[in-house]
């Protein structure tokens, strides 16, 4: 005859929450060393892999960018792969003309940086006032000993004097570098084109493939879909911000510089378009060179502080009115996450990723909001 043992009430509903609730627990537990193990092989594979990530990914924004323009001109009658073609070569023609017509000055402006920053430091060392401190008085000291070691010392008879010569220029060693530099380029920008053109040409194909391989659900279709729509929405209203204020910014930037008479201020105004795609730390670095140049140019701190003050205004504008403006609630995100993705890609692919850490965490904000189990990241990325 079976026995059974009676287990009060409370107690019986104590042991099933905590057998309900262990495993859970457990699993939660051992479910966050896999997680971060598997950030860190992500971030270590885009960081080795990162010569085919980076073009890659900037084929994949060119292509969104473009995309609408071959969409219209396919309701022309054009075929996708001409217009595709057309605009490309219509780009890197532009492109082209515009450095080689801004080459010259681009050169001479370069050249100044270095010498309009040494002569802002002294400058500052000259107009410090108050008498010199022990630390001046031991640098002094510790120069007057090297160039007192630095003299040549009596050689006794019978020794032969060696003098070390520093290697001169070797010419074809510089042209040799630089033909490697502008080569790994051009391989770099056809990379960038070819992918960007195929993408153009094929249409829908991908994105058809990727609902197709998304499961066998409709509602897992249907997910893709509104993903794949709200990251195309979303990079190319971007895409189209960016491109109308950079546009205003070197517009204003060059027509600005023009009426304080700095030089070079065609050069300026392309650069303030360039950096502006590059968020907060974009207009930092047009804010100082520009001071930097003004400052050897008119001798004056009070003109670089003017020149940097209208830098300063004329992305200050842009950056907290106009872009939040054009570009919606919907596509905004959080300032800190932003700063802090430019960082992080910065800091992972450098240079391209201080311009393509934006659409990038834009698209990670579009795929965590419409998954379930990432809407909290989602949450925490918008404003």
């Amino acid at each position: 005859m079976e026995q059974t043992k009676d287990v009060p009430e409370g107690a019986a509903g104590h042991a099933a929450v905590t057998n309900d609730s262990a495993p859970r627990i457990r699993t939660e537990a051992h479910s966050v060393p896999l997680i971060l193990l598997t950030v860190f092989a992500v971030i270590f594979i885009l960081d080795w892999a990162q010569t085919v990530f980076i073009p890659l990914v900037l084929g994949v924004v060119a292509s969104y960018a473009l995309s609408p323009l071959v969409t219209q001109l396919r309701k022309w009658h054009v075929p996708r792969t001409v217009g595709a073609a057309a605009l490309l070569l219509l780009i890197v023609g532009g492109v082209g003309s515009m450095a080689y017509s801004l080459h010259d000055e681009t050169v001479s402006m370069i050249e100044t940086l270095p010498e309009a920053a040494q002569k802002f430091r002294r400058t500052l060392s000259t107009q410090r006032s108050g008498p010199t401190g022990a630390i001046e008085n031991v640098q002094k000291a510790v120069d007057q000993i090297e160039h007192a070691a630095a003299k040549p010392a009596a050689v006794p008879r019978g020794v032969t004097r060696v003098q070390i010569e520093q290697p001169k220029f070797n010419l074809r060693d510089y042209l040799w570098s630089g033909t490697i530099g502008a080569l790994s380029f051009i391989s770099f920008a056809v990379m960038v084109l070819v992918l960007a053109f195929f993408l153009m040409a094929s249409g829908d194909a991908f994105r058809r493939k990727l609902v197709k391989l998304s499961g066998p659900t409709l509602s897992k279709k249907r997910i893709t879909v509104q993903m794949l729509n709200e990251i195309t929405s979303q990079i190319q209203r971007y895409l189209l911000v960016q491109v109308f204020t950079s546009a205003l910014v070197g517009i204003a930037t060059w027509l600005a510089f023009l009426w304080v008479g700095m030089e070079h201020a065609a050069v300026w105004g392309v650069a303030a378009a360039v950096l502006n795609m590059i968020p907060y730390l974009g207009a930092i670095i047009i804010t100082v060179g520009a001071a930097l140049v003004a400052f050897l140019q008119y001798g004056s701190v009070g003109m670089a502080l003017t020149v940097g003050t209208i830098s300063l205004v004329i992305n200050s504008i842009e950056g907290y009115l106009l872009t939040p403006w054009l570009s919606g609630r919907a596509s905004r995100m959080n300032a800190v996450v932003v700063f802090a993705g430019i960082l992080f890609w910065g800091w992972l692919w450098g240079a391209w990723g201080l311009l393509l850490g934006m659409p990038i965490m834009m698209a990670i904000k579009s795929v965590c909001d419409r998954v379930e189990e990432f809407k909290p990241v989602g949450e925490f990325m918008g404003d």
